[in-house]
């Protein structure tokens, strides 16, 4: 569903992404974890076209979307949930989740969104800005499902966030990944989050990848020490 060849990802002179390979199955959760500083976010933000790519492709259900600029990447089924998650906090719940339709045709808010996440449902004219840190990630994982992507892509989305919260958004991804069929791509720092939520981790170090294994039998040691300081 998502493939990337080669990737690789520059700020000026500063090459920080160093030829990327990586290809995620239809349906299949993937960690891609590191310490900061370390080219997750690029990484992200070069998959969303944010940073462009300097070399190498990314595809999207079989589309080249490389040379596209975001919005056409939001169209070709990309959705991004960014670091600290830029919600619109003037705006209402339901204003929020509504600029998500953009890119469907649709006028309304399709109900199974709101089925994900009741507690939005439940504040749909209050103003984005007045939730707390984990309603607002919901907020912005709808927001982005509105768009009704193919590959879901969540930067750091346990920052800030207490953990009980933290355990509820796993299950709520693993429930997206399995009745819409979505693949996901998560930038995390919180190992046992991974470990709850994803079907395989990858470690990137000093933008490349330096660990790639499935959930089952992983060295949950080996990883830790790639994000101890």
């Amino acid at each position: 569903m998502l493939n990337l060849t080669n990737l690789r990802a520059a700020y000026g002179e500063s090459e920080v992404l160093h030829g990327l390979n990586l290809n995620v199955q239809p349906g299949e959760i993937v960690a891609i974890m590191g310490r900061n500083g370390m080219g997750k976010t690029t990484l992200m933000k070069t998959m969303m076209g944010i940073v462009p790519t300097s070399n190498g492709s990314v595809t999207v259900g079989g589309t080249d979307v490389t040379a596209m600029k975001s919005h056409k990447r939001v169209a070709n089924g990309i959705a991004y949930v960014p670091q600290g998650r830029m919600i619109f906090s003037a705006m209402t719940v339901q204003e929020n989740v509504e600029t998500g339709l953009t890119v469907t045709g649709k006028k309304s808010v399709p109900t199974d969104i709101y089925e994900l996440f009741p507690v939005l449902l439940e504040m749909k004219g209050r103003r984005g800005g007045n939730l707390s840190g984990g309603q607002q990630q919901q907020l912005a994982i709808a927001r982005a499902l509105a768009s009704d992507p193919k590959v879901l892509l969540l930067d750091e989305p346990t920052e800030g966030i207490q953990p009980s919260i933290i355990r509820e958004m796993a299950r709520t991804l693993r429930r997206i990944r399995d009745e819409r069929n979505l693949s996901i791509i998560v930038s995390e720092q919180v190992l046992s989050f991974a470990l709850d939520v994803a079907d395989r981790v990858m470690v990137i170090e000093n933008g490349q990848f330096v660990h790639d294994s499935p959930r089952d039998g992983i060295d949950a040691d080996r990883v830790s020490k790639f994000l101890s300081v």
